[in-house]
């Protein structure tokens, strides 16, 4: 009798554990999905180790969407344009596998180029107003000041950037025309970022590699997530639960 319950209990647990398994599987493929950001690209909006959700439901559905994005079907199902100024996280053209996040500045068909920092879309230089001083960690672990600016963009979307001058590699480029069902994307962290003004390395995004859009921070932390004893004095409270704009 005590053996048949062990075993009732044991098969209850793993019925428990599949029923998680397939629940949490659904809500990460058609729903919301974890990701982690490795790198400064994206300051100021995205800092190292945030944690945050994208909607994988926001521009339809993809190959790409489903777990190792097998190739049982093209372009996308019940599909939304993205709009100018979203975060979007996708999925690298040059290997189909490496996740990145960036934001959209240019939509099909639009001119795009820099000029001396300032981003110019179909001929047009995008405003921007200085907003103080922001400090970074620079390759060589040292604090710096740089500038922090408030772009808009023609739909009337804003958000933060970061330049540390008008003067680095990628602050003059050619003129890039993005071409239909592509999207060009650019790191908040202009003058740290690979996105599509490097043709060789990232280019344009095709529609079907967007993942979805970035929502919102559920956690933040500056360190190792692994360093638990030192949650209390390096989790950034004030970024939990944050949209992101």
């Amino acid at each position: 009798m005590k053996s048949d319950t062990k075993a009732s209990s044991f098969w209850e647990l793993v019925r428990t554990i599949i029923y998680a398994t397939l629940i949490a599987l659904v809500v990460r493929t058609f729903f919301f999905e974890p990701f982690n950001i490795p790198s400064g690209s994206m300051i100021p909006t995205l800092l190292i180790g945030d944690y945050l959700f994208i909607s994988k439901y926001s521009y339809g559905y993809s190959r790409f969407s489903l777990p190792f994005g097998p190739p049982l079907f093209q372009g996308r199902v019940w599909p939304t344009e993205p709009e100018q100024g979203d975060v979007v996280v996708f999925k690298l053209p040059a290997d189909q596998k490496t996740d990145y996040v960036k934001r959209i500045v240019g939509m099909p068909g639009d001119r795009v180029q820099l000029v001396s920092g300032v981003l110019h879309i179909n001929g047009e230089p995008v405003k921007r107003q200085p907003a103080g001083e922001f400090l970074v960690t620079n390759g060589f672990g040292a604090e710096q000041k740089v500038q922090r600016y408030i772009e808009t963009l023609p739909n009337g979307r804003s958000h933060a950037i970061i330049e540390i001058s008008d003067r680095e590699m990628l602050d003059n480029t050619p003129l890039y025309t993005v071409p239909a069902g592509h999207y060009f994307v650019m790191g908040d962290n202009r003058d740290s970022s690979s996105d599509s003004r490097v043709l060789s390395r990232v280019g344009y995004i095709p529609f079907v590699n967007i993942l979805g859009r970035a929502e919102f921070i559920f956690f933040s932390i500056d360190g190792s997530i692994l360093r638990v004893w030192a949650w209390p004095q390096s989790i950034r409270f004030s970024r939990i639960f944050t949209a992101i704009h």
